[in-house]
């Protein structure tokens, strides 16, 4: 169903600091909060929306046109928008694209996303780059500053929270193909569409756990190869989690972990995270590879990192990679096991694919190990 235009409802955009913004209504009619925060993405707009990584925040986008080139059923990264909202300068709900399945506005409001719109965007950024990423609050229904703050007020801060389980899958499914090559067992903690794609596209039959499954229940499965996923939240509370992926690094099987997964090998590896001043979101973060010396531009999402001063001291664990922006650390590796990590997407999706590598490098490793061809077949899943 084509919407028709209509005049767009007064919204308003408060900072948890007291800073307010006023625009007009885009998406859903409501009131919504979470962490503000902004990716600099010029592309991909409804597979940003739907990384399960977002989940409890709200995103404003740099890019001055969103919706421009409508909606796709097969451009989304998990089953639903995971945004807690958006702020926008344009929210296109005309579109000029083909392959479309609709517009923005009809999608916002089937996916119950409340945004606002016709707001300065470059002003928004670059006070929150300023100041540092904080609560914010969003509504069309009520225009009341007081009432609002109140209601603001009351949001917990991201630093501290556990939201994985929020987005995980509830039940197991597997993906590929029970004739491949390899298995890989991916501890699911908001994972993207796109990583387990990649995963199959290289031979791999895939089994994806919930976020509080055993690490002898995964490995009941006999696999050759651990995957530990992105996800939203803080590294730093999640020790049910700690303590089942440095049961995954003790034993003898190749492991890979992405962005949340590789904040969680390092504190089970005795490596702290800290909550960034803004954190990195876009797909054009320069990452150097120590390695090779090569430079590769990446996409990325995270606002929490590892702690340089640890990693300098960690017997386990080396630096791979670093950002080119700010020098934070964007990979790690095990000395002795075949362990090793990112902190930025390299499945991409959108973004460069500068970095699928790695996930040939992950294969390498468990053809090192390899047992043989799988033995027992059936039907598989599609994600």
């Amino acid at each position: 169903m084509k919407s028709t235009y209509q005049p767009k409802k007064p919204a308003v955009l408060i900072l948890q600091d007291g800073k307010v913004f006023y625009g007009k209504a885009a998406g859903k009619i409501g009131t919504t909060t979470g962490e503000i925060c902004f990716n600099t993405g010029m592309t991909g707009y409804q597979e940003i929306f739907t990384d399960p990584s977002y989940f409890g925040q709200i995103l404003v986008t740099t890019m001055v046109h969103i919706g421009n080139y409508g909606v796709n059923k097969e451009e989304v990264e998990s089953d639903s928008v995971k945004i807690a909202g958006l702020v926008c300068k344009k929210f296109n709900e005309f579109h000029s694209r083909e392959r479309s399945d609709g517009n923005i506005k009809d999608y916002f409001e089937t996916e119950n996303v409340v945004g606002i719109c016709e707001v300065d965007t470059r002003a928004i950024v670059r006070y929150i780059r300023d100041k540092g990423a904080m609560n914010a609050i969003i509504s069309s229904e009520e225009m009341d500053e007081a009432k609002l703050k109140a209601l603001l007020d009351k949001v917990p801060s991201m630093q501290g929270l556990e939201l994985s389980s929020k987005v995980s899958t509830k039940a197991s499914y597997t993906s590929g193909s029970e004739d491949s090559r390899f298995r890989v067992a991916l501890l699911d903690l908001g994972v993207k569409k796109n990583i387990v794609r990649c995963l199959v596209e290289r031979g791999c039959f895939v089994k994806v756990f919930p976020q509080k499954t055993s690490f002898k229940e995964m490995k009941e499965w006999n696999p050759d190869g651990f995957m530990i996923s992105n996800g939203p939240g803080d590294p730093g509370v999640m020790h049910e989690e700690v303590k089942t992926v440095k049961e995954i690094i003790e034993s003898p099987i190749p492991v890979f972990g992405i962005c949340l997964g590789h904040q969680l090998i390092a504190e089970a590896c005795g490596i702290s995270t800290y909550k960034m001043k803004n954190g990195h979101r876009g797909i054009n973060h320069p990452v150097k590879n120590l390695l090779t010396g090569k430079s590769e531009i990446t996409s990325q999402n995270h606002g929490f990192s590892v702690k340089a001063e640890d990693v300098k001291v960690n017997k386990e664990l080396e630096v791979t990679h670093l950002n080119l922006n700010d020098g934070t650390i964007e990979g790690l590796k095990h000395k002795v096991k075949d362990v090793f990590s990112v902190q930025y997407h390299p499945e991409s999706s959108p973004g460069p694919l500068d970095s699928r590598y790695l996930f040939d490098q992950f294969v390498e490793l468990m053809g090192k190990v390899h047992r043989g061809p799988v033995a027992n077949k059936g039907k598989s899943v599609s994600i």
